[in-house]
């Protein structure tokens, strides 16, 4: 029941209704791995490999995406299995490499994004 609805003692509406049936019917493993994409789209934007990609390149945003994909892999791997976790760990592992790669003064091995989760990234 949303806040607004709650307080004026009514019943969520029918579109709120039919929206939480649907998303509770879509396996955790989906929606897992689709914010992971949604994760990997983001910060390979930030990290300027998009078309154009100089003009949305911000790589504070980026090591934030990164960091926060690298504990969604590290913390569901084991949940989603190898079938799903193996391309998500490549997808960050390129990603860290790309950002390394972006910086102007990398980070020391161990030090990037997201490596406090998976360890240290090497070429």
């Amino acid at each position: 029941m949303s806040d607004e609805a709650a307080v004026a003692g009514q019943e969520p509406s029918p579109q709120v209704a039919d929206l939480t049936r649907d998303i509770a019917e879509v396996p955790a493993v989906e929606v897992i791995t689709t914010v992971a994409v949604h994760l990997m789209s983001s910060a390979a934007v930030n990290l300027g490999l998009a078309e154009d990609g100089e003009g949305h390149k911000d790589l504070d945003e980026a090591r934030k995406l990164i960091t926060a994909l690298a504990g969604l892999v590290t913390a569901s791997a084991t949940e989603v299995g190898s079938y799903h976790a193996a391309p998500l760990r490549d997808g960050l592992k390129s990603l860290q490499l790309a950002f390394r790669e972006a910086s102007a003064v990398p980070d020391e091995p161990g030090q990037g994004p997201g490596e406090k989760y998976t360890g240290p990234v090497f070429g």
